[in-house]
């Protein structure tokens, strides 16, 4: 497909605005039909994303449609009670246990942007990378120094605790990052940028300037630490 038949149209983010200000199922129902013509539209924009990113990536999620979220919010546990998310998002898994890392898209107007790396690692995962980082922190110090991660994510982001993980002395000269309970990479993109034709490109850019992060977190938690692959 071309980059126009890829590419994001605005009357998606219209509809996400007109959502916001019409948060209700009444609203959502008499409008039913736009919602599913512009899902299509990031449907499309998806499968294109997957196709890009399966050349230099190994993805087991199916298909773009598999990769969306539901628009419809669980509102058991949220004081929030409105209906509906105000966005359109999507990961996808890498495939295979060597393969750690995942991708994820936020379109919303004003506040689009591409994310990807660990949300909720389990506590065996979380220590097996602190001991690697207490080890030598070289290796991700010098992946999350380099200029091409600066000038696509800024910086490392993640929830981090206070004061020191157990086990682990406050003093300890990579504190810093062994205080990370996440590890999270993050790139915003304008509306400007999102209606671009070459927004799937871009997108899949930043997912290849992820690849340097996943593979040495993925060799930390598929390797022992004499190398040998467990």
């Amino acid at each position: 497909m071309s980059a126009q038949q890829t590419q994001i149209p605005a009357s998606s983010l219209e509809f996400l605005k007109s959502l916001q200000q019409n948060n209700n199922r009444d609203w959502f129902n008499a409008h039913k039909d736009v919602f599913i013509e512009q899902q299509n539209a990031i449907e499309i924009f998806a499968d294109a994303l997957l196709a890009e990113f399966s050349k230099h990536d190994l993805i087991e999620t199916p298909s773009g449609k598999k990769s969306l979220h539901r628009i419809y919010r669980d509102t058991r546990f949220s004081k929030e009670k409105i209906p509906y998310k105000t966005n359109w998002s999507g990961n996808f898994t890498r495939a295979t246990k060597q393969l750690r890392g995942g991708y994820y898209f936020h379109i919303e107007p004003g506040n689009s942007f591409i994310g990807g790396g660990f949300w909720a690692p389990n506590p065996e995962d979380l220590r097996r990378v602190r001991d690697d980082i207490s080890f030598d922190s070289a290796p991700l110090r010098n992946i999350i120094g380099s200029k091409t991660f600066i000038d696509t994510f800024g910086a490392l982001h993640g929830e981090q605790v206070k004061t020191s993980p157990k086990g682990f002395d406050a003093s300890h000269e990579s504190i810093d990052l062994l205080r990370y309970k996440q590890f999270l990479l993050m790139k915003r993109f304008s509306d400007r940028e999102v209606l671009s034709p070459d927004f799937v490109q871009a997108v899949n850019q930043t997912f290849k300037n992820m690849r340097p992060f996943f593979d040495y977190m993925s060799a930390v938690l598929t390797t022992d630490i004499n190398g040998l692959e467990i």
